[in-house]
């Protein structure tokens, strides 16, 4: 069933290895210890998809990348939850979370629920805006994880999810490459993630 209006007609995002290099120097990455990283940029599609100019959720309108020394890839991803959910606090009524912009040093690959193989927060906190009035910081083990989205929705609910089409490919690379990286160690070592606004 092909994802209609959630997915982007201009195919997979496009960037060059040397304009992610330069939006990534702010963060001065050990690129030595962390030959492989995920980058995800909200609002990649911002103009092009939903509301102009207005970050929507439930559609693939963020980019994912891979990024090794032998290896550029591009997704379509979703970087936000897939709604709005208003809340409070911290525990039953607190709002839907939205992962904070920044370099994140928390994912290992693990079983997503359980059930298939995806990048999980396993390794510290994070960060999230949580939907409230006025909107407000959360830090904490939230289970913000890298992995397949659905093809009638972005299936977050603070995640980093990607089109289930490219999940496959992205997925079987990140693994790959972790490997070639990290060796026998490839499950137990923490791949950055550094999420981006789109300016």
């Amino acid at each position: 069933m092909p994802a209609r209006s959630i997915l982007p007609k201009t195919g997979e995002p496009r960037l060059s290895t040397e304009e992610l290099e330069q939006l990534l120097e702010p963060f001065a990455l050990d690129r030595t210890r962390h030959p492989l990283i995920v980058v995800g940029i909200r609002g990649y599609y911002r103009d092009l998809m939903g509301a102009p100019g207005v970050n929507d959720r439930g559609i693939y309108d963020d980019a994912l990348f891979i990024h090794a020394p032998s290896v550029f890839a591009a997704y379509n991803g979703n970087t936000d939850p897939s709604q709005h959910r208003p809340g409070h606090g911290s525990g039953a009524a607190r709002g839907m979370a939205s992962l904070k912009p920044g370099a994140w040093f928390v994912h290992r690959f693990d079983l997503h629920r359980g059930k298939y193989l995806a990048l999980c927060q396993r390794s510290g906190p994070v960060t999230v805006i949580r939907d409230g009035n006025p909107p407000y910081e959360d830090t904490g083990y939230f289970g913000i994880n890298i992995h397949r989205g659905s093809y009638t929705k972005t299936s977050s609910e603070g995640c980093q999810t990607i089109h289930p089409d490219q999940w496959p490919s992205f997925i079987a690379l990140a693994e790959d490459h972790a490997r070639r990286c990290h060796g026998p160690r490839w499950k137990n070592t923490t791949i950055p993630y550094v999420l981006l606004e789109r300016q």
